[in-house]
Protein backbone atom coordinates (compact mmCIF):
# COMPACT_ATOMS: atom_id res chain seq x y z
CA UNK A 1 0.00 0.00 0.00
CA UNK A 2 1.25 3.32 -1.15
CA UNK A 3 2.18 5.66 2.06
CA UNK A 4 1.01 9.00 2.33
CA UNK A 5 3.64 12.04 3.61
CA UNK A 6 1.16 13.71 6.87
CA UNK A 7 2.63 17.17 4.78
CA UNK A 8 1.32 15.97 1.88
CA UNK A 9 -2.21 15.68 3.06
CA UNK A 10 -2.47 18.34 5.69
CA UNK A 11 -1.68 21.21 2.89
CA UNK A 12 -2.67 19.67 -0.53
CA UNK A 13 -3.74 23.24 -1.58
CA UNK A 14 -0.94 24.81 -0.26
CA UNK A 15 1.54 22.08 -2.40
CA UNK A 16 -0.60 22.48 -5.02
CA UNK A 17 -0.14 26.07 -5.39
CA UNK A 18 3.78 25.92 -5.15
CA UNK A 19 3.80 22.87 -7.72
CA UNK A 20 1.93 24.80 -10.06
CA UNK A 21 3.85 25.76 -13.16
CA UNK A 22 4.96 29.27 -13.39
CA UNK A 23 2.88 31.13 -16.68
CA UNK A 24 4.84 32.05 -19.40
CA UNK A 25 4.51 35.65 -18.84
CA UNK A 26 5.56 34.74 -15.11
CA UNK A 27 8.57 32.93 -16.19
CA UNK A 28 9.34 35.96 -18.75
CA UNK A 29 8.96 38.55 -16.42
CA UNK A 30 11.25 36.86 -13.58
CA UNK A 31 13.90 35.83 -16.26
CA UNK A 32 14.44 39.62 -17.85
CA UNK A 33 14.55 40.93 -14.39
CA UNK A 34 17.12 38.16 -13.30
CA UNK A 35 19.17 38.84 -16.64
CA UNK A 36 18.73 42.70 -15.95
CA UNK A 37 19.93 42.39 -12.33
CA UNK A 38 22.78 40.27 -12.39
CA UNK A 39 23.84 41.85 -15.58
CA UNK A 40 24.06 39.15 -17.84
CA UNK A 41 25.04 40.88 -21.64
CA UNK A 42 23.73 39.42 -25.04
CA UNK A 43 21.22 36.70 -23.83
CA UNK A 44 17.65 36.73 -23.14
CA UNK A 45 15.08 33.64 -22.49
CA UNK A 46 12.26 33.53 -24.06
CA UNK A 47 9.47 30.59 -24.57
CA UNK A 48 9.47 28.35 -27.95
CA UNK A 49 6.09 26.49 -27.83
CA UNK A 50 6.97 22.93 -28.35
CA UNK A 51 10.37 22.97 -25.93
CA UNK A 52 9.02 25.65 -23.55
CA UNK A 53 11.67 28.06 -22.66
CA UNK A 54 15.62 28.70 -23.86
CA UNK A 55 18.28 31.09 -24.34
CA UNK A 56 18.55 33.07 -27.01
CA UNK A 57 21.16 35.39 -28.06
CA UNK A 58 20.55 38.84 -27.69
CA UNK A 59 23.56 40.04 -29.83
CA UNK A 60 26.67 38.43 -31.67
CA UNK A 61 29.03 35.70 -30.22
CA UNK A 62 32.14 34.80 -31.66
CA UNK A 63 33.52 31.36 -31.31
CA UNK A 64 35.86 30.93 -28.02
CA UNK A 65 33.58 33.85 -26.47
CA UNK A 66 32.06 33.96 -23.42
CA UNK A 67 28.41 33.67 -23.04
CA UNK A 68 27.42 33.16 -19.73
CA UNK A 69 28.85 33.20 -16.46
CA UNK A 70 26.01 31.73 -13.99
CA UNK A 71 25.77 32.05 -10.40
CA UNK A 72 24.14 28.97 -8.81
CA UNK A 73 21.20 29.85 -6.98
CA UNK A 74 22.32 27.28 -4.08
CA UNK A 75 24.87 24.39 -4.80
CA UNK A 76 26.43 21.46 -2.53
CA UNK A 77 29.78 19.75 -2.11
CA UNK A 78 29.13 15.75 -2.63
CA UNK A 79 29.68 14.39 0.69
CA UNK A 80 32.19 11.59 -0.37
CA UNK A 81 34.04 14.73 -2.56
CA UNK A 82 34.87 16.62 0.82
CA UNK A 83 37.78 14.18 1.09
CA UNK A 84 39.69 15.14 -1.25
CA UNK A 85 38.97 18.92 -1.45
CA UNK A 86 38.68 21.23 0.88
CA UNK A 87 36.52 24.52 -0.82
CA UNK A 88 34.57 27.27 0.08
CA UNK A 89 31.06 26.07 1.26
CA UNK A 90 29.61 28.98 -0.35
CA UNK A 91 31.57 30.04 -3.89
CA UNK A 92 33.35 26.25 -3.72
CA UNK A 93 36.59 27.91 -4.91
CA UNK A 94 39.64 25.50 -3.12
CA UNK A 95 41.28 27.38 0.13
CA UNK A 96 44.30 27.06 2.62
CA UNK A 97 47.06 26.16 0.46
CA UNK A 98 48.67 23.68 -1.77
CA UNK A 99 50.28 21.64 1.00
CA UNK A 100 47.12 21.76 3.11
CA UNK A 101 45.35 20.51 0.42
CA UNK A 102 48.20 17.74 -0.55
CA UNK A 103 48.76 16.88 3.27
CA UNK A 104 44.92 17.12 3.99
CA UNK A 105 44.28 14.26 1.58
CA UNK A 106 47.28 11.84 2.19
CA UNK A 107 46.57 12.49 6.00
CA UNK A 108 42.77 11.17 5.59
CA UNK A 109 44.26 8.42 3.08
CA UNK A 110 46.34 7.43 5.77
CA UNK A 111 43.96 6.74 7.77
CA UNK A 112 42.04 4.72 6.19
CA UNK A 113 39.44 7.46 4.45
CA UNK A 114 38.37 6.30 0.87
CA UNK A 115 38.54 8.57 -2.09
CA UNK A 116 35.63 10.60 -4.03
CA UNK A 117 35.65 7.20 -5.91
CA UNK A 118 34.00 5.58 -2.48
CA UNK A 119 34.44 2.44 -4.23
CA UNK A 120 30.89 3.34 -5.94
CA UNK A 121 29.07 4.07 -3.08
CA UNK A 122 27.46 7.89 -2.65
CA UNK A 123 28.01 7.84 1.11
CA UNK A 124 29.89 9.69 3.72
CA UNK A 125 29.48 10.05 7.40
CA UNK A 126 31.77 13.74 8.54
CA UNK A 127 31.50 14.30 11.97
CA UNK A 128 31.82 17.82 13.30
CA UNK A 129 35.29 19.13 13.36
CA UNK A 130 34.10 21.07 16.97
CA UNK A 131 38.04 21.03 17.78
CA UNK A 132 38.36 23.69 14.78
CA UNK A 133 37.19 27.18 15.06
CA UNK A 134 39.80 28.41 12.49
CA UNK A 135 40.34 32.06 10.62
CA UNK A 136 43.28 30.61 8.64
CA UNK A 137 44.87 27.79 7.00
CA UNK A 138 46.90 26.91 10.26
CA UNK A 139 44.35 26.56 12.39
CA UNK A 140 41.94 23.94 9.90
CA UNK A 141 45.18 21.82 8.98
CA UNK A 142 44.43 19.03 11.92
CA UNK A 143 41.09 18.68 11.05
CA UNK A 144 40.04 15.81 9.36
CA UNK A 145 36.38 13.54 8.74
CA UNK A 146 35.67 10.40 10.02
CA UNK A 147 34.34 8.03 7.66
CA UNK A 148 31.72 4.52 8.45
CA UNK A 149 34.14 1.77 9.27
CA UNK A 150 33.12 -0.04 6.23
CA UNK A 151 34.61 2.38 3.93
CA UNK A 152 37.84 1.85 5.43
CA UNK A 153 38.04 -1.45 3.45
CA UNK A 154 37.22 0.81 -0.28
CA UNK A 155 40.74 0.86 -1.53
CA UNK A 156 41.22 3.77 -4.55
CA UNK A 157 39.87 2.72 -8.10
CA UNK A 158 43.50 4.53 -10.25
CA UNK A 159 45.68 2.17 -11.89
CA UNK A 160 48.82 3.31 -10.22
CA UNK A 161 50.21 2.01 -7.26
CA UNK A 162 49.93 4.52 -4.14
CA UNK A 163 53.32 4.89 -2.33
CA UNK A 164 52.81 5.58 1.28
CA UNK A 165 55.11 8.65 2.83
CA UNK A 166 56.98 7.86 6.43
CA UNK A 167 54.94 8.54 9.15
CA UNK A 168 54.61 11.80 10.11
CA UNK A 169 55.59 13.42 6.82
CA UNK A 170 51.96 14.75 5.25
CA UNK A 171 50.89 15.58 8.97
CA UNK A 172 53.94 18.00 8.75
CA UNK A 173 52.73 19.73 5.29
CA UNK A 174 49.67 19.82 6.59
CA UNK A 175 50.29 21.58 9.68
CA UNK A 176 52.54 23.99 7.71
CA UNK A 177 55.78 23.14 9.09
CA UNK A 178 57.22 22.15 5.59
CA UNK A 179 56.63 23.80 2.49
CA UNK A 180 56.60 23.10 -1.20
CA UNK A 181 59.02 24.19 -3.70
CA UNK A 182 57.24 26.94 -5.95
CA UNK A 183 53.61 26.37 -4.27
CA UNK A 184 53.80 30.46 -3.91
CA UNK A 185 52.82 29.89 -7.46
CA UNK A 186 49.55 28.88 -6.61
CA UNK A 187 48.30 31.21 -3.61
CA UNK A 188 44.80 30.03 -2.35
CA UNK A 189 42.56 32.09 -0.01
CA UNK A 190 43.13 31.54 3.53
CA UNK A 191 40.29 29.50 5.46
CA UNK A 192 37.39 31.60 7.65
CA UNK A 193 35.77 29.16 9.75
CA UNK A 194 31.50 28.85 10.01
CA UNK A 195 30.49 31.20 12.72
CA UNK A 196 28.34 29.42 14.27
CA UNK A 197 30.72 26.82 15.03
CA UNK A 198 30.25 23.83 13.46
CA UNK A 199 33.05 23.07 12.51
CA UNK A 200 32.33 21.62 9.10
CA UNK A 201 31.87 24.76 6.93
CA UNK A 202 34.84 26.92 5.82
CA UNK A 203 35.02 30.22 3.54
CA UNK A 204 37.91 31.81 1.63
CA UNK A 205 36.39 35.15 2.90
CA UNK A 206 33.98 36.85 5.43
CA UNK A 207 31.11 38.12 2.63
CA UNK A 208 30.82 34.40 1.76
CA UNK A 209 30.54 33.23 5.29
CA UNK A 210 28.40 36.29 5.79
CA UNK A 211 25.94 34.94 2.13
CA UNK A 212 26.13 31.50 3.41
CA UNK A 213 24.66 32.09 6.76
CA UNK A 214 22.10 34.21 5.56
CA UNK A 215 20.72 32.14 2.45
CA UNK A 216 20.95 28.74 4.68
CA UNK A 217 23.58 28.08 6.58
CA UNK A 218 22.21 29.48 9.65
CA UNK A 219 19.42 26.49 9.65
CA UNK A 220 21.60 23.93 8.69
CA UNK A 221 24.94 25.03 11.11
CA UNK A 222 25.33 22.17 13.80
CA UNK A 223 27.30 24.31 15.83
CA UNK A 224 26.22 26.21 19.29
CA UNK A 225 24.94 29.47 17.24
CA UNK A 226 22.71 27.34 15.15
CA UNK A 227 19.23 29.13 14.12
CA UNK A 228 17.78 25.21 14.15
CA UNK A 229 15.26 24.30 16.73
CA UNK A 230 17.01 20.83 17.49
CA UNK A 231 20.66 20.57 16.71
CA UNK A 232 20.26 16.54 17.42
CA UNK A 233 17.14 16.54 14.99
CA UNK A 234 19.30 17.90 12.17
CA UNK A 235 22.78 16.02 12.94
CA UNK A 236 20.45 13.02 12.12
CA UNK A 237 19.18 14.65 9.29
CA UNK A 238 22.59 15.18 7.75
CA UNK A 239 23.59 11.22 8.73
CA UNK A 240 20.92 9.54 6.60
CA UNK A 241 20.97 12.04 3.96
CA UNK A 242 24.80 10.96 3.52
CA UNK A 243 24.17 7.48 4.59
CA UNK A 244 21.26 7.46 1.50
CA UNK A 245 21.38 10.16 -1.07
CA UNK A 246 22.94 13.30 -0.45
CA UNK A 247 21.19 15.08 -2.85
CA UNK A 248 18.82 15.70 0.11
CA UNK A 249 21.64 18.06 1.49
CA UNK A 250 21.12 19.85 -1.59
CA UNK A 251 17.36 19.92 -1.27
CA UNK A 252 17.65 20.68 2.19
CA UNK A 253 19.43 24.25 1.38
CA UNK A 254 16.87 25.27 -1.40
CA UNK A 255 14.33 24.61 1.56
CA UNK A 256 16.18 26.64 3.89
CA UNK A 257 16.74 29.19 1.29
CA UNK A 258 13.26 29.56 0.66
CA UNK A 259 12.04 29.53 4.53
CA UNK A 260 14.58 31.99 5.34
CA UNK A 261 13.03 34.57 2.33
CA UNK A 262 9.87 33.49 3.65
CA UNK A 263 10.81 34.89 6.81
CA UNK A 264 12.41 38.52 5.52
CA UNK A 265 9.11 38.72 3.55
CA UNK A 266 6.67 38.27 6.38
CA UNK A 267 8.68 40.63 8.69
CA UNK A 268 9.02 43.13 5.95
CA UNK A 269 4.82 42.46 5.52
CA UNK A 270 4.37 43.34 8.97
CA UNK A 271 6.10 46.55 9.19
CA UNK A 272 4.20 47.89 6.75
CA UNK A 273 0.84 46.64 7.89
CA UNK A 274 1.71 48.28 10.96
CA UNK A 275 2.04 51.77 9.67
CA UNK A 276 -1.93 51.22 9.25
CA UNK A 277 -3.41 49.08 11.34
CA UNK A 278 -2.78 47.86 14.99
CA UNK A 279 -4.29 44.99 14.32
CA UNK A 280 -2.21 42.81 12.61
CA UNK A 281 -3.67 39.53 10.61
CA UNK A 282 -1.22 38.06 8.72
CA UNK A 283 -2.67 34.68 8.12
CA UNK A 284 -4.22 34.99 4.59
CA UNK A 285 -1.13 36.33 3.34
CA UNK A 286 1.23 33.45 4.30
CA UNK A 287 0.50 31.56 1.31
CA UNK A 288 1.33 34.58 -1.18
CA UNK A 289 4.26 35.73 1.14
CA UNK A 290 5.30 31.88 0.80
CA UNK A 291 4.44 31.32 -3.19
CA UNK A 292 6.72 34.93 -3.72
CA UNK A 293 10.06 33.29 -1.58
CA UNK A 294 9.41 29.96 -3.56
CA UNK A 295 9.61 31.51 -6.74
CA UNK A 296 13.10 31.26 -8.19
CA UNK A 297 13.00 27.97 -7.48
CA UNK A 298 9.65 27.60 -8.99
CA UNK A 299 11.26 28.29 -12.50
CA UNK A 300 12.72 24.96 -12.54
CA UNK A 301 9.76 22.95 -12.18
CA UNK A 302 10.08 19.34 -13.61
CA UNK A 303 8.48 16.33 -11.76
CA UNK A 304 9.05 15.13 -8.35
CA UNK A 305 12.52 13.62 -7.23
CA UNK A 306 11.14 9.77 -7.11
CA UNK A 307 8.55 10.12 -10.45
CA UNK A 308 12.03 11.61 -12.75
CA UNK A 309 14.81 9.66 -11.63
CA UNK A 310 16.32 7.24 -14.02
CA UNK A 311 15.84 4.15 -13.90
CA UNK A 312 19.10 2.22 -13.14
CA UNK A 313 20.37 -0.37 -15.24
CA UNK A 314 20.21 -2.95 -12.28
CA UNK A 315 16.29 -2.09 -12.02
CA UNK A 316 14.17 -4.37 -13.88
CA UNK A 317 10.91 -2.33 -15.98
CA UNK A 318 8.62 -4.40 -13.97
CA UNK A 319 10.12 -3.53 -10.56
CA UNK A 320 9.81 -0.08 -11.17
CA UNK A 321 7.17 0.99 -9.25
CA UNK A 322 8.63 -1.04 -6.21
CA UNK A 323 12.28 0.81 -6.46
CA UNK A 324 10.10 4.26 -6.94
CA UNK A 325 8.12 3.91 -4.02
CA UNK A 326 11.42 3.15 -1.97
CA UNK A 327 12.54 6.83 -3.25
CA UNK A 328 9.74 8.08 -1.91
CA UNK A 329 10.13 6.39 1.68
CA UNK A 330 13.53 7.67 2.06
CA UNK A 331 12.25 10.94 1.18
CA UNK A 332 9.68 11.34 3.46
CA UNK A 333 11.78 10.00 5.58
CA UNK A 334 14.36 12.52 5.30
CA UNK A 335 11.50 15.14 5.22
CA UNK A 336 10.12 14.13 8.69
CA UNK A 337 13.81 14.71 10.49
CA UNK A 338 14.18 17.38 8.42
CA UNK A 339 10.65 19.11 9.80
CA UNK A 340 12.11 18.69 13.43
CA UNK A 341 15.55 20.29 12.06
CA UNK A 342 14.15 23.67 11.04
CA UNK A 343 10.28 23.43 11.32
CA UNK A 344 9.03 27.08 10.48
CA UNK A 345 5.56 27.26 10.64
CA UNK A 346 3.82 28.60 7.75
CA UNK A 347 6.38 27.08 5.67
CA UNK A 348 5.85 23.18 5.62
CA UNK A 349 4.35 22.91 2.53
CA UNK A 350 7.65 23.88 0.68
CA UNK A 351 9.74 21.09 2.54
CA UNK A 352 7.95 18.84 0.62
CA UNK A 353 7.57 20.62 -2.99
CA UNK A 354 11.25 20.71 -2.67
CA UNK A 355 11.55 16.68 -3.92
CA UNK A 356 9.68 18.57 -7.43
CA UNK A 357 13.17 19.59 -8.50
CA UNK A 358 15.02 17.96 -11.42
CA UNK A 359 17.18 21.15 -12.60
CA UNK A 360 20.22 20.49 -10.67
CA UNK A 361 23.30 20.60 -12.68
CA UNK A 362 26.87 19.24 -12.06
CA UNK A 363 28.98 21.76 -10.00
CA UNK A 364 33.02 20.72 -10.83
CA UNK A 365 36.09 23.19 -9.94
CA UNK A 366 39.25 22.04 -11.40
CA UNK A 367 42.20 21.34 -8.57
CA UNK A 368 45.21 23.63 -7.91
CA UNK A 369 47.02 20.69 -7.11
CA UNK A 370 46.68 19.16 -10.84
CA UNK A 371 48.42 22.78 -11.63
CA UNK A 372 50.96 22.78 -9.37
CA UNK A 373 52.29 19.76 -10.67
CA UNK A 374 52.02 20.30 -14.05
CA UNK A 375 54.07 23.30 -13.29
CA UNK A 376 56.61 21.42 -11.46
CA UNK A 377 56.75 19.12 -14.80
CA UNK A 378 57.29 21.67 -17.30
CA UNK A 379 60.02 23.46 -15.04
CA UNK A 380 63.88 23.53 -16.97
CA UNK A 381 66.10 20.35 -16.33
CA UNK A 382 68.05 21.96 -12.97
CA UNK A 383 64.66 23.28 -11.65
CA UNK A 384 62.94 20.44 -12.19
CA UNK A 385 65.46 17.67 -10.95
CA UNK A 386 66.01 19.75 -7.63
CA UNK A 387 62.23 20.17 -7.02
CA UNK A 388 60.76 16.73 -7.78
CA UNK A 389 63.36 15.18 -5.45
CA UNK A 390 60.66 17.06 -3.05
CA UNK A 391 57.73 16.94 -5.33
CA UNK A 392 57.74 13.15 -6.26
CA UNK A 393 57.17 11.34 -3.19
CA UNK A 394 53.90 13.13 -2.42
CA UNK A 395 52.79 12.63 -6.23
CA UNK A 396 53.13 9.06 -6.02
CA UNK A 397 51.13 8.81 -2.22
CA UNK A 398 48.68 10.55 -4.27
CA UNK A 399 48.67 8.04 -7.28
CA UNK A 400 46.64 8.70 -10.46
CA UNK A 401 44.11 10.62 -8.68
CA UNK A 402 46.01 13.20 -7.67
CA UNK A 403 44.15 16.11 -9.61
CA UNK A 404 40.79 15.27 -8.30
CA UNK A 405 38.58 18.13 -8.59
CA UNK A 406 36.03 19.37 -6.13
CA UNK A 407 32.72 18.06 -7.42
CA UNK A 408 29.06 18.41 -6.40
CA UNK A 409 25.74 19.62 -7.72
CA UNK A 410 24.19 22.77 -8.10
CA UNK A 411 20.87 24.95 -9.45
CA UNK A 412 21.32 27.37 -12.22
CA UNK A 413 18.95 29.51 -12.69
CA UNK A 414 19.69 30.38 -16.15
CA UNK A 415 21.97 27.27 -17.34
CA UNK A 416 18.99 25.08 -16.50
CA UNK A 417 17.01 26.65 -19.39
CA UNK A 418 19.11 26.20 -21.68
CA UNK A 419 17.62 23.42 -24.14
CA UNK A 420 19.88 20.45 -25.34
CA UNK A 421 21.51 19.56 -29.20
CA UNK A 422 23.37 17.27 -30.40
CA UNK A 423 24.98 19.66 -32.72
CA UNK A 424 25.37 22.26 -29.80
CA UNK A 425 26.84 25.93 -30.68
CA UNK A 426 27.97 26.25 -26.90
CA UNK A 427 29.26 24.34 -24.17
CA UNK A 428 30.33 24.31 -20.32
CA UNK A 429 33.66 24.42 -19.76
CA UNK A 430 36.14 25.91 -16.97
CA UNK A 431 38.82 28.27 -18.63
CA UNK A 432 41.85 29.02 -16.87
CA UNK A 433 40.39 31.97 -14.88
CA UNK A 434 37.63 30.21 -13.94
CA UNK A 435 37.83 29.11 -10.30
CA UNK A 436 34.83 29.10 -8.73
CA UNK A 437 31.79 26.99 -8.75
CA UNK A 438 30.09 29.60 -11.41
CA UNK A 439 28.72 27.86 -14.21
CA UNK A 440 30.38 29.06 -17.45
CA UNK A 441 29.35 28.69 -21.26
CA UNK A 442 31.65 29.35 -23.88
CA UNK A 443 30.23 29.78 -27.60
CA UNK A 444 31.94 26.57 -29.60
CA UNK A 445 31.48 28.04 -32.73
CA UNK A 446 29.99 31.99 -34.19
CA UNK A 447 26.31 32.60 -32.73
CA UNK A 448 24.24 34.97 -34.43
CA UNK A 449 21.74 37.19 -32.81
CA UNK A 450 18.03 35.91 -32.35
CA UNK A 451 20.17 32.16 -32.51
CA UNK A 452 18.93 29.78 -29.79
CA UNK A 453 22.03 29.14 -27.44
CA UNK A 454 22.51 25.18 -27.22
CA UNK A 455 24.39 22.50 -24.88
CA UNK A 456 24.35 19.00 -25.19
CA UNK A 457 23.29 17.10 -21.61
CA UNK A 458 25.40 13.99 -22.84
CA UNK A 459 27.92 12.98 -25.59
CA UNK A 460 27.04 14.04 -28.54
CA UNK A 461 29.55 11.82 -30.21
CA UNK A 462 27.96 8.46 -29.78
CA UNK A 463 25.68 6.72 -32.37
CA UNK A 464 22.02 7.64 -32.59
CA UNK A 465 20.52 5.53 -30.69
CA UNK A 466 22.80 5.60 -27.53
CA UNK A 467 21.52 9.34 -27.61
CA UNK A 468 18.43 8.85 -27.92
CA UNK A 469 18.24 6.43 -25.06
CA UNK A 470 20.28 8.83 -22.74
CA UNK A 471 17.85 11.51 -23.78
CA UNK A 472 14.83 9.19 -23.02
CA UNK A 473 15.85 9.96 -19.57
CA UNK A 474 15.41 13.90 -19.79
CA UNK A 475 11.76 12.97 -20.89
CA UNK A 476 12.47 14.11 -24.69
CA UNK A 477 12.88 12.42 -27.64
CA UNK A 478 15.84 14.88 -29.89
CA UNK A 479 15.19 16.47 -33.44
CA UNK A 480 17.42 18.07 -33.91
CA UNK A 481 19.49 18.61 -37.11
CA UNK A 482 21.90 15.89 -36.39
CA UNK A 483 19.54 13.20 -35.57
CA UNK A 484 16.96 14.06 -38.05
CA UNK A 485 19.70 13.07 -40.67
CA UNK A 486 20.22 10.25 -38.70
CA UNK A 487 17.33 8.74 -37.67
CA UNK A 488 16.71 5.68 -39.78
Amino acid sequence: MESICPIDSQFSREISALLEPPSAHQQQEYFDNLIRTRQYRGLKVKHNGELGKGVYADSDFGEGELVLKDQMLVGAQHSSNKIDCLVCSYCFRFIGSIELQIGRRLHLQGLGVSTSNGCGRETFSHNSLDHCQADSSEDVDNCYMEEHDELKECTSSGSKVKVPLPEGVAESLMNGESSLPYSEKFPLPSTIACSGGCGEAYYCSKLCAESDWESSHSLLCTGEKSESISREALSKFIQHANETNDIFLLATKVICFTVLRYKKLKTAHLREQEKFTSSIVLKNYDLPLLLEAWKPISMGYKKRWWDCIALPDDVDSCDEAAFRAQLKELAFTSLKLLKEAIFCKGCEPCILSIFSLEIYGDLVVASPVEDYFLYIDDLPYPEKKKAEEITRPFLDALGDDYSIPCQGTAFFPLQSCMNHSCCPNAEAFKREEDRDGQATIIALRPISKQEEVTISYIDEDLPFDERQALLADYGFRCKCPKCSAEEP
